[in-house]
């Protein structure tokens, strides 16, 4: 009996632009991406850039960046690129010059050293900000190339839910409410020849 459904196959309904979110495929069997959740910073005809919301790493800001204020805050892996850079994403709008808005109430970047003067002041709190080691970026016409693949599946999170951090279950909380065809991948083994 054939079953007319490809559990594999993506109906991505919406298309990929800035503030969407790129959810991989159970098997994409990649360091950085692998069960990841990607915030969209930009998407044009020059490329695409974005980073990784749920590979957090055991560091604090202060561990990454010499004489960085302390903040309590969550560093994570933005993705494969320059991983030897920090970036930041924020709730803080034009507060921070130079901001990139990416949503209402979510923006990308600005002006380091006020973010550092306002930390070091007290006036930015933890669930303001995410820092990111490196980021990950496509090539003009390389995540449509990866989307046509079936890498990806697109959707949408409010700002507040992606400030919440790196959790651990961002992956699975978020194709749980995706429909029922993709529920079903959050209960596929990272590595199907184990079973």
């Amino acid at each position: 009996m054939e079953l007319d459904i490809d559990f594999f196959s993506i109906d991505n309904k919406q298309v990929a632009r800035q503030g969407r979110v790129l959810i991989s495929e159970p098997f994409l069997n990649d360091t950085y991406f692998k069960r990841s959740v990607v915030l969209l910073t930009e998407h044009s005809d020059e490329g695409t850039v974005g980073f990784v919301l749920n590979k957090p790493v055991d560091l604090s800001v202060t561990e990454v960046i010499n004489d960085f204020p302390d903040i309590d805050t969550e560093v994570s892996i933005g993705g494969p690129v320059n991983t030897n850079t920090i970036h930041y994403i924020h709730t803080l709008g034009d507060t921070i010059p130079n901001s990139v808005k990416i949503l209402d109430n979510l923006y990308w970047g600005g002006d380091f050293e006020v973010i550092k003067d306002m930390i070091s002041a007290g006036l930015i709190k933890g669930s303001e900000i995410r820092f990111f080691l490196g980021y990950a970026g496509w090539s003009p016409k390389q995540l449509e190339n990866e989307l046509s693949e079936n890498a990806w599946l697109i959707s949408e999170m409010k700002p507040d839910h992606i400030m919440q951090g790196p959790g651990d279950d961002l992956w699975k909380e978020i194709l749980e409410k995706s429909g029922d065809k993709y529920k079903t991948w959050v209960n596929f083994p990272e590595n199907p020849s184990l079973n």
